[in-house]
């Protein structure tokens, strides 16, 4: 089979290229910048004989057709995910009229399939519950991504998922394995250097692997229902057990001082207030802070389990088999003495 991908060079993307090739299919992947994809090390998929690489922009609709054209199925996984960034248009051109401009295109020229990466942040803080595909949102999203994503999902693969588009939507949770470079890896890069100032409490994800994730992807294009949205995001966790989990298997110890979400909520305010007179981004951002205000991100992947077949390896197993990737990240100015423990 010959398959279409964008976001190939991104993480999920780039795993989802490495099995297509594994299984003996043929890769048309999307790139702004052929040169600078081709320039990553020597296991990037991207380099495999089996990937075409071809210069295009999803935002630039009149790039999309003549690389789609003969393909039997797209997997569109490109988007924009930044927590605390300064620069936020990016959100809805990429993450809204980007997929605006693939799915359209794929159902202009008719491609039999289309798997849509979505995300369970469209439904936003859960509050605690563990929500399935049927649940519904309403209210003010705390991100931007969170914003970008929904209007997304539903004003625009929905409506043409009504008018016949043969697509299957897929939802992760928080991603995390080799090759992440996102906000988790900010996190625990931060951790493992020593540097991390407290640990928000409450705060929970479904944590998947990136392989397993990308598993997910290929299950829903050979077995997914068209019309139908799936959850493939792995067990739930609040990131201070996460946390807890990767302190025993490094040693690295933990902050002492623990965060409520009542104050980074306090403090979330005060930085609006500040970000009006000197804008801010990154870890004190009104944003970052709301977002790790005791947000639970949760779902349950059992419909996607029962129908696709999908996998989610426990976060102890997930943990003890990236966290070199992350101390590789955090490179020199890892913690001294911080080790991967067998346990």
């Amino acid at each position: 089979m010959r398959y279409l991908v964008t976001g190939a060079t991104g993480f999920i993307g780039a795993e989802v290229v490495r099995q297509l090739t594994d299984a003996g299919h043929q890769v048309v992947a999307i790139v702004r910048d052929p040169a600078q994809a081709t320039a990553a090390d020597g296991d990037s998929p991207l380099l495999r004989p089996e990937v075409l690489l071809v210069q295009g922009d999803i935002t630039k609709k009149e790039t999309l057709r003549a690389p789609m054209a003969g393909v039997d199925g797209v997997f569109h996984i490109a988007g924009w995910y930044k927590i605390g960034a300064r620069d936020k248009t990016p959100a809805f051109t990429t993450n809204v009229e980007g997929t605006r401009n693939v799915l359209e295109t794929a159902g202009e020229l008719a491609v039999g399939k289309i798997v849509y990466t979505s995300t369970l942040a469209v439904f936003s803080d859960t509050h605690g519950q563990v929500v399935n595909e049927d649940y519904s949102f309403a209210g003010k999203h705390i991100s931007v991504y969170d914003a970008s994503k929904w209007k997304a999902h539903y004003e625009v693969a929905v409506p043409l998922i009504r008018e016949g588009l043969p697509a299957v939507i897929v939802q992760p949770g928080a991603v995390y394995g080799p090759g992440d470079r996102g906000p988790i890896a900010d996190t625990l890069v931060t951790y493992l250097r020593g540097k991390l100032p407290l640990i928000p409490e409450k705060s929970a994800y479904c944590w998947g692997h990136v392989t397993d994730t990308a598993q997910a992807h290929l299950l829903a294009m050979e077995k997914g229902r068209i019309g139908e949205s799936y959850i493939v995001a792995g067990p739930g966790h609040e990131l201070s057990r996460v946390l807890t989990m990767v302190e025993q298997l490094t040693g690295v110890p933990l902050p002492r001082l623990h965060s409520s979400p009542r104050l980074l909520k306090t403090v979330s305010r005060l930085m609006k207030l500040i970000d009006r007179l000197h804008p801010l981004e990154g870890t004190f951002s009104p944003e970052t802070l709301r977002v790790g205000a005791g947000a639970t991100y949760l779902g349950t992947s059992a419909k996607a389990v029962r129908e696709l077949g999908i996998s989610m390896r426990p976060i102890e197993e997930g943990l003890r088999e990236s966290l070199s990737w992350y101390l590789e990240l955090a490179g020199e100015d890892a913690h001294e003495g911080s080790v991967i423990h067998e346990s």
